[in-house]
């Protein structure tokens, strides 16, 4: 994978929470190359409801680096809409993602359902793979 970081989306931590056969892949494949995984603290929330399997949700994140939400990651990451001409909620729980991935050590992928935002908000800085 030749990655330092991978960071989840919220898409990317469902996945793994119901065992999809290619997000469990390619985190098995992150681990035997020692990749730092990590997510936002926001992610959390999305993930969320009543039918998730909470017992998995939290051994899960026992296994992930969680970044917390701060005022200034969180204006970090109204600075990357502004800059990607992006703005309201639709964007924010993707900012926030990008924002994370944006200070872990390069180079760094984000497991996204939101290909074409995480470009727009990370340009060429960041990998996205899609799911």
């Amino acid at each position: 994978m030749s990655l330092e970081s991978l960071v989840l989306d919220s898409q990317g931590l469902t996945l793994w929470i119901e065992r999809d056969r290619k997000v469990m892949r390619l985190l098995e494949q992150a681990e035997r190359d020692g990749v730092d995984l990590a997510m936002s603290a926001a992610t959390i929330i999305e993930v969320s409801h009543s039918g998730v399997d909470v017992a998995r949700l939290t051994w899960l994140l026992s296994r992930i680096r969680v970044e917390a939400v701060t005022k200034e990651s969180a204006r970090r990451s109204a600075g990357l809409l502004k800059a990607a001409g992006l703005h309201g909620h639709k964007y924010a729980m993707d900012a926030m993602v990008a924002e994370v991935a944006l200070r872990l050590p390069a180079p760094v992928a984000i497991l996204t359902s939101d290909v074409d935002d995480i470009v727009k908000l990370c340009g060429q800085r960041v990998r996205a793979i899609g799911l």
